[in-house]
């Protein structure tokens, strides 16, 4: 399965930004699918999660409130709006795919696939 991660760019702080995420097989449906994110410098962190169905979402407590992760299984697409951005919001997000599910959908080893990333720069 090949991901493409879009929709990034540069937006002021308060500002928002919807990323996509759109796969290359219908199988993409069936599967859990993250977001992380990772600034200069910095490891990867997880942001978001959401799962195949779409009813179970998890965040992390610095993003919390402020984005939100949602899909389209027709169109093979998971999107991940960002609102209230922060300068610390500042990262190369990258979209990531489970063919299983997993309690442990915050590490990056739990992902099967992974796309280039889109970064996304917030000013202050």
């Amino acid at each position: 399965v090949q991901l493409q991660a879009s929709g990034g760019g540069l937006v002021q702080a308060g500002g928002s930004l919807r990323l996509s995420c759109a796969a290359s097989e219908r199988t993409f449906a069936t599967y859990r699918v993250g977001w992380f994110r990772q600034a200069p410098g910095k490891e990867r962190e997880f942001v978001a999660a959401i799962s195949w169905s779409g009813v179970v979402t998890h965040y992390a407590d610095y993003v919390k409130g402020r984005f939100t992760i949602s899909r389209d299984n027709a169109r093979n697409t998971v999107y991940l709006q960002m609102n209230s951005l922060k300068p610390e919001d500042t990262a190369v997000y990258y979209c990531s795919a489970a063919e299983n599910s997993s309690n442990y959908y915050t590490r990056m080893s739990v992902y099967d696939y992974w796309g280039k990333g889109t970064l996304v720069t917030v000013s202050s």
